[in-house]
C-alpha cells in the first residue's frame, strides 16, 4: 500500500529553483530595460541635436512676402533670396539666359532653389552645373549678370556662394535647404507660372 503514494520534493529545493528562476527573470528584465533606455537615450540625442553649419551659407533677416506686378529688381553682385517678388513665379528647370529675379523669388517662397552662374563660365562648367541638377524638382538654373561669384545657390532667405559645382557643400545645401525650413509656402507649385525652361 505504501507504493500508491506520490514521492514529493522536498519543498527546501523547489523553492530555491523558483527563486534562482525568479532571480534571473528579474536580472533578465532589467538589462532589457536598461539596454532600451540606452538606446532610445542614443537615438534622442542624435534627432535633437542641431546639424552642423555649413561653412560659407549666409542667412537673412525674414524677407517680406509681398506680390507687385511688373516688378523690376535690378541685377546686383548675388540674387536676391527673398522679398517683394512678382505674382507669377518662374516655373523651375534649366534656363540658358538670365531670368526676372521677381519671377524667381517666387518660386524660392514654394521652396524653389535657384542655382545660378557668371554667364562668361566655360562652356564645359556651365554644362557640369546643369548635368549636377538635371532631373531634379523644385530647381531653377540660369546664368545670372554681374554675379560676383561663380556659381550661386540661393533658397528663400538663405545664400552660399561657390567656385565649382563639386563642391561637397553643395549637395549639403541642397538637402538642407531646397524645400527646406525657411520655405514661407513649401510645396506650392513650380509649374504653370512663366518660363519655358530648355530642361
Amino acid at each position: 500500500m505504501g507504493s500508491s503514494r506520490s514521492r514529493k520534493k522536498p519543498a527546501g529545493k523547489k523553492s530555491s529553483k523558483q527563486a534562482e528562476s525568479s532571480s534571473n527573470r528579474t536580472i533578465l528584465i532589467a538589462a532589457t530595460a536598461i539596454i532600451g533606455v540606452a538606446i532610445l537615450g542614443v537615438l534622442l540625442y542624435l534627432g535633437l541635436r542641431p546639424e552642423p553649419e555649413i561653412e560659407g551659407v549666409v542667412t537673412f533677416a525674414r524677407p517680406s512676402q509681398g506680390h507687385e506686378l511688373n516688378l523690376d529688381i535690378p541685377y546686383g553682385e548675388l540674387p536676391p533670396a527673398g522679398g517683394v517678388h512678382d505674382p507669377v513665379w518662374q516655373n523651375c528647370g534649366i534656363y540658358d539666359e538670365p531670368l526676372n529675379s521677381a519671377h524667381a523669388i517666387h518660386s524660392m517662397e514654394h521652396g524653389a532653389l535657384w542655382v545660378t552662374y557668371q554667364p562668361d563660365l566655360p562652356a564645359d562648367q556651365i554644362a557640369d552645373i546643369v548635368e549636377h541638377f538635371r532631373g531634379q524638382t523644385f530647381t531653377l538654373i540660369s546664368p545670372y549678370p554681374e554675379q560676383r561669384s561663380p556659381i550661386v545657390l540661393t533658397t528663400w532667405g538663405v545664400q552660399m556662394e561657390v567656385d565649382d559645382i563639386a563642391d561637397s557643400r553643395v549637395d549639403r545645401f541642397v538637402e538642407r535647404y531646397r524645400l527646406g525650413p525657411n520655405t514661407p509656402e513649401r510645396g506650392a507649385a513650380c509649374t504653370n507660372g512663366i518660363g519655358d525652361p530648355i530642361g
